[in-house]
């Protein structure tokens, strides 16, 4: 069977191309790695685009999750991929990311932690370095904006206090929960994470102003301070 090994998808049966097969049953019959072969849109003279696909998928550890993380810069690493061909990859999977933004409806009520974890989720787990964001809620619990407040490497990030303030001030909220990410899956919070936490919840206090929660995403788990009596 070594002789079959390497065809072209051009000498595949018309039913077996991913082109023909989405036409005919529609996305869903297709593999992850078929899909990822669309995006490529043609392998090399040694390998076709799905086993270029496969070898993709499998750098990622067959996970789409991680490879959802993974820059042009990573994928161009791997034989066959290209500049263009990286972009194209990275690009569809962050077409995938907004979507499940633009699924969000524009009121939701925050109940638990586990609300704040499906809000913010999609924002933060794919991220290879810390994000800070405020969520900002009125008097029923309803999101009434979220906003990043600050960016930085892959250890940590630097918040200012005041801004966050200021914000909540000029959006009437009356409470507040933060949320930022660890790249490294480690949920476990740190010293500067308990400290924001406590003078966050001082500050905003003397304005009348609730700190509700403190969320820490980490891949598709998360750590909660409320949850954990830690507030």
């Amino acid at each position: 069977m070594e002789e079959y090994k390497n065809l072209t998808i051009r000498n595949w049966a018309v039913e077996d191309r991913p082109r023909e097969k989405m036409l005919a049953s529609g996305t869903q019959s297709l593999s992850d790695a078929e899909l990822i072969a669309l995006l490529i849109g043609s392998g090399t003279r040694s390998i076709s685009a799905v086993d270029l696909a496969r070898q993709i998928l499998h750098m990622a550890g067959n996970s789409l999750d991680k490879l959802g993380k993974y820059t042009v810069a990573d994928l161009t690493k791997h034989k066959g991929i290209g500049q263009a061909r990286a972009i194209s990859i990275v690009a569809a999977l962050e077409l995938g990311r907004r979507r499940k933004l633009a699924d969000s409806p524009d009121e939701i009520k925050i109940t638990g932690s586990a609300d704040v974890f499906n809000l913010m989720h999609p924002l933060l787990s794919d991220l290879a370095y810390e994000e800070f964001w405020i969520i900002f809620l009125n008097r029923s619990n309803k999101v009434i904006g979220k906003r990043k407040i600050s960016q930085g490497g892959i250890t940590g990030t630097v918040t200012d206090i005041r801004i966050i303030l200021k914000i909540a001030l000029e959006s009437l909220a009356t409470s507040l929960i933060l949320c930022h990410n660890h790249p490294s899956g480690n949920l476990q919070p740190s010293e500067a994470d308990i400290n924001i936490t406590r003078r966050l919840k001082e500050s905003s206090g003397l304005m009348d102003i609730s700190l509700l929660d403190h969320i820490i995403i980490g891949g598709k788990k998360y750590f909660s301070f409320a949850d954990e009596n830690l507030l």
